[in-house]
């Protein structure tokens, strides 16, 4: 039996956010069989979408950048001044990180350069916008501001993890790269 393209595809989301549940609750102890029983579908089915536990966990790092992008996307960052921007920026990257936590951290070569693609320049547009009208500082390079803040992003995620709530999590990302960590006099 040949199933539509529309069928297929919503097959595979159901998959696909049956395992993001999973791999959420049980790590990477989860197997295609956890899978299989929180998707409802039957473990042939789930290997005819995804032959391999590799090739489904691929998917779901795939899912999550399009994921992302999407909220960027949503989040329309050019329509608001630099500081809001960063702000919605770093909620749309900490909430879906911290959604797809679990496959996130054993990225590949290949999944890098999709982020880069994906998120990389809405990121870099936000931190060369900042320096361009001031609200950023001018001595630092947007470029290098742009790595600095992927890895605050990437600790945020760790934290919501670890139990953090994200709304918390982005106030400190937003909070370091506007303001630092020096006391103020």
């Amino acid at each position: 039996m040949q199933r539509s393209p529309a069928l297929r595809d919503r097959i595979a989301t159901g998959i696909l956010d049956a395992a993001t549940a999973v791999f959420s609750i049980r790590g990477d102890a989860t197997s295609m069989g956890d899978v299989a029983t929180a998707a409802g579908v039957s473990r042939a089915t789930l290997y005819r979408y995804f032959p391999t536990r590799e090739e489904l966990v691929r998917a779901l790092r795939a899912s999550a950048l399009r994921n992302a992008r999407a909220r960027l996307d949503q989040a329309d960052l050019n329509s608001v001044p630099v500081p809001d921007a960063l702000a919605r920026l770093t909620r749309a990257l900490v909430t879906t990180g911290a959604h797809y936590t679990v496959v996130l951290h054993e990225q590949g070569p290949a999944d890098r350069a999709d982020a880069a693609r994906l998120l990389g320049e809405p990121i870099r547009s936000v931190f060369r916008r900042g320096v361009d009208d001031g609200s950023l500082r001018a001595d630092r390079d947007p470029e290098r501001l742009t790595a600095l803040y992927a890895g605050l992003i990437g600790a945020a995620i760790q934290m919501t993890a670890d139990g953090l709530g994200v709304e918390d999590a982005c106030d400190e990302v937003v909070a370091v790269v506007l303001d630092g960590v020096r006391a103020r006099p």
